[in-house]
């Protein structure tokens, strides 16, 4: 009994010692007021997840039981914007029928409907509002439909209006979603174009030399010019990962190699554990190309490229670097990349101009934000480096 007694006390004790450390470190939610603001919050913010996908099938039926709870409707009906039914949450789906109608009248009016229930029978009273999904940048997106009995009052109607204004803001933010993954194709597909056709050129006609002379070498550049061209021009994904990108990577240098022999130095320093590091697709193959024509432009001694890709914490650091002529810094002071791609410092001409580097600095930062962009390191005679940053981790980002 004695152990008993005290262990009760221990434990008031420790509870009270809880009770008066507990509101130090965080704030219980205990009024009504702010019990119903957090529920609120975390139905809109499950809402949410599924309309940032845009307006499907799938997203309406998934989206519309949180948007009901919102609403506070008896039940709720979701409609694109030719009025076709692509949900329904809670009873009353005979009304289903009324909604689609009156959904397209607020889609083509952009202004909500209200459509009364039957005089008699199951639906006598109540009252069924269409409000129309109106998004800025695209117009009319659909329509969602309440249910709710009796005469609906301005208070109700202004909150219906405003879950339909919430919902407009996440189909706004997945068509700004959409519209982003478009532009990173776009921008992948004018990248492959910039490959040098001068590159393609040189390295068939690398590989016919080889044909008579060592059959066995023109096979091998062969195959290493179709395993760089399939990578180069695949259809599949925005991003790579950092051993793909330097592995084909290799086969450019090899064929580069096969092209100028002894005149052309590659050394690498790659840290194992950051081979599994996703960047967007093509991101290392102009600058490598780069180099190349730089390191070689001009040069009676040959040239070197650097490349290295290091651990350095949450990032990736990784740097392309040529001894060629190099540049002058005010031109990318003034000019920024599009100077150099387009060929107008003093080693960028012809063969020597850079090409595609304003292309990855727009996809890195898009991609990772504006801190992860390439920085130039150049002066005349003094080579070239580009580096970048890669973050190691990044949600939603995946090869």
């Amino acid at each position: 009994m004695t152990t008993t007694v005290v262990a009760l006390v221990v434990s008031a004790a420790l509870i009270a010692g809880a009770l008066v450390v507990w509101p130090r470190t965080r704030r219980v939610v205990t009024t009504p007021a702010e019990r119903a603001v957090h529920s609120a919050l975390h139905t809109a913010s499950l809402a949410a997840i599924p309309l940032r996908r845009g307006l499907t099938a799938q997203s309406a039926q998934e989206s519309a039981p949180h948007l009901r709870v919102l609403t506070g409707a008896d039940a709720l009906g979701v409609a694109d914007p030719d009025g076709t039914l692509l949900a329904w949450d809670g009873p009353h789906a005979e009304l289903a029928e009324h909604f689609t109608e009156a959904a397209k009248r607020a889609v083509a009016g952009e202004r909500p409907v209200l459509v009364a229930g039957p005089g008699s029978g199951e639906h006598a009273g109540r009252t069924l509002i269409a409000q129309p999904l109106l998004i800025d940048s695209t117009g009319v997106a659909g329509a969602i439909g309440v249910v709710t009995t009796g005469q609906p009052g301005p208070g109700w109607l202004g909150a219906v209006a405003e879950v339909a204004r919430y919902a407009c803001g996440q189909l706004e933010l997945a068509e700004l979603d959409a519209s982003r993954a478009r532009l990173d194709r776009a921008e992948v597909r004018a990248l492959r174009a910039q490959i040098s056709p001068h590159f393609i050129y040189n390295a068939l006609n690398t590989i016919a030399s080889f044909v008579r002379t060592d059959p066995d070498r023109a096979r091998e550049l062969i195959l290493e010019f179709a395993d760089f061209t399939r990578y180069s021009f695949r259809a599949a994904g925005e991003f790579t990962v950092l051993a793909d990108e330097l592995r084909n990577i290799e086969r450019y240098l090899a064929l580069e190699r096969a092209r100028f022999g002894d005149a052309l130095d590659v050394r690498l320093q790659i840290a194992p554990e950051v081979l599994g590091v996703v960047l967007p697709f093509l991101a290392l193959q102009p600058l490598v190309e780069n180099a190349v024509r730089h390191g070689l432009a001009g040069a009676t001694r040959g040239g070197t490229v650097s490349i290295t890709a290091t651990d350095a914490g949450t990032d990736c650091l990784i740097s392309v670097e040529d001894d060629g002529v190099g540049m002058d810094p005010e031109l990318l002071r003034s000019g920024a990349l599009d100077a150099i791609e387009t060929g107008s410092g003093p080693a960028g001409s012809g063969e020597a101009a850079h090409v595609g580097l304003a292309n990855v600095d727009d996809r890195l930062r898009a991609a990772f934000g504006n801190d992860y962009g390439l920085i130039v390191d150049t002066a005349p005679g003094a080579g070239t480096k580009v580096s970048l940053r890669v973050p190691k981790f990044r949600a939603g980002i995946q090869a």
